[in-house]
């Protein structure tokens, strides 16, 4: 499996996320980069999660069917259902289908790992797709993946 590398111009590998990207700013979804797509992918997908959450893993975005040749997301990604490339977001924890930034309660750090994968083909999912749903249609068909890990507190 290729190793993708993902990266933000808003925040560097296990540092804060900024609190534009968070609950307690503008709750936009930041900017994300990567690079090392393997040849023959077909789509992309764009998890973030909170493994830290007392409930156990929240999941805070999904957005699947990124077309392949994208390199990456520009900041503040629209928070609608279908985006014009065709990309679809899924149903986060916060049961929205948009991004969700970090929204931890009061205390220690949270990490953020924001996953991408690179897939050989498009998920042909029935609206709103969950993360099992995802991660159901993903199983055999990922050719690449990578993760970019952020903190937040409050």
């Amino acid at each position: 499996m290729a190793q993708i590398d993902v990266t933000s111009a808003a925040f560097r590998a296990g540092e804060r996320i900024p609190a534009d990207y968070a609950c307690t700013g503008k709750n936009e979804s930041p900017p994300l980069s990567w690079q090392g797509v393997p040849f023959g992918a077909r789509s992309i997908t764009v998890i973030c999660e909170d493994p830290d959450a007392p409930s156990g893993i929240f999941v805070h975005w999904i957005l699947y069917n990124i077309p392949p040749g994208m390199n990456g997301l520009d900041r503040g990604v629209p928070k609608k259902p279908v985006l014009p490339d065709g990309s679809a977001h899924g149903l986060n924890d916060f049961g929205k289908m948009e991004y969700g930034g970090p929204c931890p309660p009061p205390g220690k750090p949270h990490r953020y790992v924001f996953w991408v994968f690179a897939l050989d083909a498009p998920l042909a999912l029935r609206s709103p797709a969950t993360r099992k749903g995802v991660t159901a249609a993903m199983t055999g068909h990922i050719l690449g993946q990578g993760e970019l890990v952020g903190i937040f507190s409050r």
